[in-house]
């Protein structure tokens, strides 16, 4: 008596204090409006039962995918001869689920609540499916819009999967830094965030057809016991419990959550026996739950296998308990028949109430046919793994990471990097193997080297042979991967790895930064770091985010949503700057529809099977984010090296605009260079020439009368091998520039080339104007030209002003001066003038002749490099927190100015007369680029800011190979990028 009157005086105290919202109308499954046929349906249903087979539709037992036959074997004898009334689907594989799903439904009398536990995405429980994130991870985003849509999306998977029910959200607050259980899957330690992410997460499941159940039930987030294994205590006070615990739940119950589930949780606050768990205790179950906070949703019990109630009670009674506490399912019953026995005879000795035992049958009937299964559906196996792999989940994935990671400390102001020019940055990646796309991400800014040690409890002998490594590095990101959630064991952080970080702090000449890619509790561990940076996580997409982070590619915008030290509190979050570097994103993120997108791969595939070329690399971005980045082939048709993103390409013709174009930009700008001044004006020589009157305008535009090329090469030879006025077989000062292995041309090649440059003849006049030719000898002058206003030859003012400060690692003259051979795709077996394969040496004669630096031809790079510098002429010379053009100078050169013309000022543009021309037809007219012989091209359409690039080495072996064109493979892949563009 003096137990009842205790909680019946709690419970009242907790109703007075205005704590617990009784007044407001939460989800209530019996007052909820309902249609006739929704109550023909559940009458006909439960009129259909007999006793037994309604007692069968409490129970919802543990299914397994990846079992043998005897235990699918039971299952569906559960089905038929228990009529239980669903399955929680636990570890195995999406399509035998769906199959086994199919099975159950086949031989259910009533169909079956299908339900699963996935909180962070079906990877919780199935192979071959998708992660989401933790629920740490949203609660430190700015933005719970990205909860919701997480929960739409998982919503949608389960559906395709034929299931209806998701333990989830976790609504516990974590304020227990030492809870082993709870940990990353609470939303946080404050309350309001919890409940807003919590409400969210809800809605994203429900409104798409999905009940939530909201858990643990009274909260679960202050204790230091794992219930799975012994039964935690919680030891709150009435204020703490309503102000905290509760809370969150209220808000969910306001929300409209039609599940709970109870926790295997003892407070002695509300029972005095020391073994009675939350779940089997009616003080807490129906005093608490139902009658106090009015909560009339369906209650599920935590899984009754766990170790901390099922190892207290004998087989049966513990179902029965439960039941008698008020809960509707039964989850995890281990021996159905047993408890079904019990419960009978309690119902027979008058503990349980037929009356109320019915109202639960009908609650669950009317969440069956809310579900839908009324109508019995079958889940789709042949299309399955094309329905749960939705693109827009991808997109979904990726924001959330956008979102959450987050900076802690940036004392130094060191992140964003910026001046990529001054920072020579490595990376280590501990608990990471070699490859990972971390270290990708990080190689795709700039050219530092990855160190990866796999192992993360690596010995101090691992770290002491990286230290010296190091040395030339400036800045260093410690990047800590493979870490666990437990408390006890430091969260994975290994001894040797700590220590390390604590040398490379102490080292005044390098810059640590210090990445979490885990829980964030691990950065007590870390806290003396100046530069610390949370990734909460550990997966594809979590590694791609962090690198643009620290580049300032993304903002940082997330906020720790936990106390980790007293310097570190939650909400402890430093904003940085968005410097609009290259993202790299999913198509859909962009208003691309990846489906289409993919059918680049056909048409690239097509190449190679063709011979068109042997391989190649395709790039696509949109919005500054790349979309589509994959290589094909093979560098050569013996398919002895494959083609990856990393492999550079002869860019041919794209260095007139990649190189020399930058600079005359660059001129104009800094107002050096008049457009309609007369070359001569810069360059006396040609006063006393046939060119003395051309513009520089006009030799941009193609339209100086100027030939498409001379003879220069051909000058240097004779029928039986190289003069030796021009080359020698070895290097040496008076022959200084590799033409290829074992060949070098003269130091005054260069000046020899300019001298038939400027003797060379004009085309013939119409009507008073030269005719529009497309010419190599306008950037052979233009090179000149810059470079006389310049006063420096023009590769090392593109690299010091251009290459280095936007982190080009690969885009270069004669690469063979920094990259090994393998790393570059070769081009033509050169039978007539070098007679020998070219690899690394440029495939153009005049510019291999004047040591591989022409204005029309001579750089090298990947097609990322390349999408860097061309993102920053799209943005008008605006990238990575720098300006490179201070007027729009970009957008002056790009526009078509000349009726008859398809050139910009430097720039080239589609050919609106030929059907199949360079670009697509698709593409607006502003569409501005450069093709390049050796079978490469680089479009950019300012009005849909879209950047597409090619790069084959289509010469290899024969120059003469024109199946690229001939097949029209550019232009066909330039389509395919804007039929993906999606409606709005």
């Amino acid at each position: 008596m003096l137990k009842e009157f205790r909680i019946r005086l709690l419970l009242l105290l907790l109703a007075a204090t205005g704590l617990l919202i009784t007044s407001a109308v939460p989800y209530d499954d019996a007052a909820r409006p309902r249609s006739v046929a929704e109550q023909n349906w559940v009458d006909s249903v439960f009129n259909s039962l007999t006793p037994d087979q309604r007692l069968g539709q409490l129970f919802m037992v543990a299914a397994y995918s990846n079992k043998d036959r005897k235990h699918v074997q039971y299952t569906e004898f559960l089905v038929k001869n228990y009529h239980i009334g669903g399955l929680m689907f636990l570890q195995g594989g999406p399509r035998r689920q769906a199959n086994l799903t199919n099975r159950y439904q086949a031989a259910a009398k009533v169909p079956l609540l299908m339900a699963m536990d996935v909180e962070w995405g079906l990877d919780m429980r199935l192979d071959s499916s998708m992660h989401f994130a933790k629920q740490m991870t949203l609660g430190a985003m700015d933005d719970e819009q990205y909860v919701y849509q997480m929960g739409r999306e998982i919503a949608l998977k389960l559906k395709t999967l034929g299931v209806h029910i998701s333990f989830s959200p976790v609504v516990d607050i974590n304020s227990n830094p030492n809870n082993p259980v709870i940990g990353n899957r609470s939303f946080g330690e404050n309350k309001e965030q919890v409940a807003k992410r919590s409400v969210a997460y809800i809605r994203g499941l429900q409104d798409h057809g999905i009940v939530a159940v909201v858990k643990h039930f009274p909260g679960h987030g202050d204790t230091d016991v794992d219930s799975h294994v012994a039964l935690p205590v919680i030891n709150s006070d009435l204020a703490h419990l309503t102000n905290m615990d509760l809370y969150p739940f209220q808000q969910s119950f306001q929300a409209g959550v039609m599940g709970v589930m109870v926790g295997h949780l003892y407070m002695p606050l509300f029972d005095t026996v020391r073994s009675v768990s939350a779940t089997v205790s009616r003080n807490l179950v129906t005093g608490l739950l139902k009658e106090k906070m009015g909560y009339k949703g369906l209650v599920f019990t935590d899984a009754l296998n766990m170790k901390s109630v099922s190892n207290l009670y004998k087989p049966g009674e513990l179902d029965a308990m439960a039941l008698l506490a008020g809960n509707d399912v039964l989850l995890f019953s281990e021996d159905v028949p047993t408890a079904l026995q019990k419960i009978k005879e309690d119902l027979a000795a008058g503990k349980l109430v037929q009356e109320d035992i019915d109202q639960r049958v009908r609650k669950i009937l009317r969440a069956k046919f809310w579900a839908g299964l009324n109508r019995r559906p079958r889940v789709d196996v042949p299309n399955l793994m094309a329905n749960l792999n939705r693109p827009q989940s991808r997109t979904v994935a990726q924001e959330i990471y956008e979102h959450a990671t987050t900076v802690v400390k940036n004392n130094e102001d060191l992140l964003p990097f910026h001046r990529l020019d001054t920072l020579r940055i490595a990376t280590v990646t501990v608990g990471a193997g070699a490859g990972s796309t971390l270290g990708e991400i990080m190689g795709k800014y700039q050219n530092g080297p990855v160190y990866p040690v796999a192992n993360r409890y690596a010995p101090d002998s691992t770290f002491a042979r990286i230290l010296p490594r190091l040395a030339p590095y400036n800045v260093v990101v410690v990047t800590l991967h493979n870490m666990n959630n437990t408390p006890t064991h430091r969260y994975g952080l290994g001894d040797g790895a700590l220590k390390f970080i604590k040398e490379l702090q102490a080292n005044p000449k390098i810059k640590t930064v210090v990445v979490t890619m885990g829980n964030a509790y691990s950065l007590k561990y870390l806290d003396s770091a100046r530069t610390l940076v949370c990734g909460y996580e550990d997966n594809y997409f979590s590694q791609l985010v962090v690198p643009q982070v620290l580049f300032g590619a993304l903002p940082a915008v997330g906020r720790l949503p936990v106390t980790v030290t007293p310097e570190l509190p939650v909400g402890t979050g430093l904003p940085t700057p968005d410097f609009k570097r290259l993202r790299y994103a999913t198509p859909e993120s962009e208003g691309l529809d990846s489906k289409v997108l993919a059918q680049i791969d056909n048409i690239a595939l097509e190449s190679v099977a063709y011979a068109a070329a042997p391989g190649c690399q395709v790039l696509v971005a949109k919005n500054g984010a790349v979309v589509f980045d994959k290589s094909y082939g093979y560098c050569t048709y013996d398919k002895s090296q494959p083609v990856n993103n990393s492999t550079l390409y002869d860019l041919a013709s794209i260095t007139k605009v990649a190189g020399t174009l930058q600079t005359i930009m660059y001129l104009k700008d800094q107002g050096k260079l008049d457009l309609d001044a007369k070359v001569a004006a810069y360059l006396p020589e040609l006063k006393q020439t046939n060119k003395r009157d051309m513009t520089v305008r006009e030799v941009l535009l193609h339209q100086a009368g100027l030939k498409a090329g001379i003879p220069t090469w051909e000058k240097t030879i004779t029928k039986t091998g190289p003069k030796p006025t021009f080359y020698a077989s070895t290097s040496e000062a008076a022959f200084p520039n590799q033409v290829a292995p074992k060949l070098y041309s003269v130091s005054t090649a260069e000046d020899s080339v300019w001298i038939w440059v400027q003797r060379s003849g004009l085309l013939p006049k119409a009507k008073g104007k030269y005719p529009v030719e497309y010419s190599d000898l306008s950037f052979i002058i233009l090179k000149r030209l810059a470079e006389k206003l310049l006063n420096e030859p023009i590769e090392g003012f593109l690299d010091k002003s251009f290459y280095k400060p936007l982190g080009l690692g690969t885009m270069t003259f004669n690469p063979l001066d920094k990259f090994p051979q393998s790393c570059i795709a070769p081009t033509e077996n050169d039978t007539y003038y070098r007679r020998t394969q070219l690899q690394g040496t440029v495939h153009d004669q005049t510019a291999a002749l004047v040591g591989g630096v022409g204005g029309h031809a001579g750089l090298f790079a990947n097609a990322n490099d390349l999408a860097i510098l061309m993102q920053m002429n799209l943005q008008n010379g605006r990238y990575g927190g720098q300006r490179y053009f201070q007027t729009p100078v970009v957008t002056e050169f790009a526009r078509s100015t000349v009726a008859g013309n398809r050139h910009g000022l430097g720039w080239d543009h589609g050919d609106p007369t030929k059907p199949e021309g360079p670009t697509s037809n698709l593409s607006p007219a502003s569409t501005f680029g450069h093709t390049g012989f050796t079978g490469t091209c680089v479009w950019m359409d300012p009005e849909n800011k879209i950047l597409y690039i090619f790069l084959s080495n289509r010469v290899y072996p024969d120059a003469g190979n024109n199946k690229l064109r001939q097949y029209n493979i550019r232009t066909r892949i330039h389509d395919v990028i804007y039929k993906s563009l999606q409606k709005t």
